[in-house]
C-alpha cells in the first residue's frame, strides 16, 4: 500500500510530501488521519530542525475529494460531519487539525506549493510558518463555490496575513489566485520557479541555526503575536534567560568567533 504522506528525514530536516498523486492530493477520510499521524509523529523528535511541507504529482492540495461532496449534497441539513465534532487534546476539531498541526508544531515548517493548493488544500498551506510557491500555481480559498465556509483553523492563520477586508473579499468570491497574485495579496511569502528546492535551501539554513534559538523564536512569535504587551515583554526575557550560556549558545558564539560552522547539539530546551 502506497504512503499516503511520506516522511524522509535527513540533517534535521524533515521532507514531508502529501502523496495521493492519482487526485492531485485532495483530502479524502484517510488523507485527513494521515497528514494529522505526519504532523504529531515529528511533535517530539528533538534532532528535528526544520519541517518542509510539499505535494507529490502535479500540485500541493486539491482540496476536499469531490466524492466527499456528492455525499454532502444527500445528507439532510443539521447533519454535521463526525470530523466537526472530533476534538484532541487541544482546542482544535479533527477537520482542522491537517492544517493546525503545523502551526502547533515547535520547529519551522515551510510549505511548498505548486500547481493547486485549493480550499483546504491552501488551509494546510497556511499552517506552515513560511509559504513559497511558484509563480503560476493557483491558490483558492474556495469553499464558498460549495456553498460552505472556510472550517480548516483559517480563523487562526489567514488573520496573521492579510487584512480583514481581503480575507472577506477572498473568501466571499472564492477568486482563483496565481502564485504572483496571492505573493501581493501576502497569503505567500516567496515566489520562486521551483518552490521545493527553494524551500529545502531556506531549511537547510534554518537548521544551520541553534535549534534552541529556532524553537524559541517560533514559540515566542506564535504566544505573543496576539497577545498583551505584559505578556510579550515577559516571554522575551523569560526565553532570552533561559537561552543565554545554553551548550548551543556557546556554541554559536565560539562558531562565529572562531569561523568555522557550528556544531549543535539536539535542542534540549522547553518553552
Amino acid at each position: 500500500m502506497i504512503d499516503l504522506v511520506t516522511i524522509d528525514i535527513k540533517d534535521g530536516i524533515a521532507d514531508v510530501r502529501l502523496n495521493r498523486l492519482e487526485k492531485y492530493n485532495a483530502l479524502s477520510p484517510e488523507m485527513f488521519t494521515a497528514i494529522v499521524e505526519a504532523g504529531q509523529s515529528l511533535a517530539g523528535n528533538e534532532d528535528l530542525r526544520v519541517v518542509v511541507l510539499s505535494g507529490n504529482g502535479r500540485g500541493f492540495c486539491a482540496g476536499l475529494d469531490m466524492s466527499s461532496f456528492q455525499g454532502m449534497a444527500d445528507r439532510p441539513a443539521g447533519n454535521t460531519s463526525q470530523a466537526l465534532q472530533q476534538k484532541g487534546d487541544g482546542p482544535e476539531n479533527h477537520a482542522q487539525r491537517p492544517a493546525y498541526v503545523w502551526k502547533r508544531l515547535p520547529v519551522p515548517v515551510i510549505a511548498a506549493i505548486h500547481g493547486v493548493a485549493y480550499g483546504g488544500g491552501l488551509q494546510i498551506a497556511l499552517g506552515a510558518d513560511i509559504r513559497i510557491a511558484a509563480p503560476d500555481a493557483k491558490l483558492s480559498i474556495m469553499e464558498i463555490k460549495w456553498g460552505l465556509i472556510p472550517d480548516m483553523s483559517l480563523t487562526q492563520t489567514l488573520r496573521d496575513l492579510v487584512p480583514m477586508d481581503v480575507a472577506k473579499a477572498l473568501t466571499f468570491t472564492g477568486r482563483v489566485l496565481s502564485g504572483d497574485e496571492a505573493k501581493q495579496f501576502g497569503l505567500v511569502t516567496e515566489i520562486a520557479a521551483h518552490p521545493y528546492e527553494r524551500a529545502m535551501a531556506m531549511a537547510r539554513e534554518i537548521a544551520d541555526k541553534s535549534p534552541d534559538a529556532i524553537r524559541f523564536a517560533k514559540k515566542l512569535y506564535e504566544d505573543t503575536w496576539h497577545a498583551d504587551e505584559a505578556s510579550g515583554l515577559a516571554l522575551e526575557s523569560s526565553l532570552q534567560t533561559t537561552l543565554m550560556g545554553t551548550e548551543n549558545q556557546v556554541e554559536s558564539i565560539k562558531a562565529n568567533f572562531e569561523k568555522r560552522a557550528a556544531e549543535f547539539g539536539p535542542a534540549k530546551l522547553k518553552g
